[in-house]
């Protein structure tokens, strides 16, 4: 299954409101710190939160 892709507009507009997580895909710490775009947690963050997330939430990662 393909997966769907987003404009960054249409990305901004969801973490923005609070609809969707962005998450950086890259895990060393010194690619996220240069790659990271405004509202992005990294990999690391993601990992931890992971058990709490609701099976629903929106996810959109990201990487350059």
């Amino acid at each position: 299954m393909p997966v769907p892709r987003i404009s960054p507009e249409e990305a901004a507009r969801k973490v923005e409101s609070g609809a969707a997580l962005l998450v950086c895909a890259y895990a060393e710490a010194d690619k996220f710190a240069r790659m990271h775009l405004a509202g992005a947690i990294s990999r690391q963050d993601f990992e931890a939160r992971l058990p709490g997330l609701s099976k629903d939430a929106e996810l959109i990662f990201y990487c350059a």
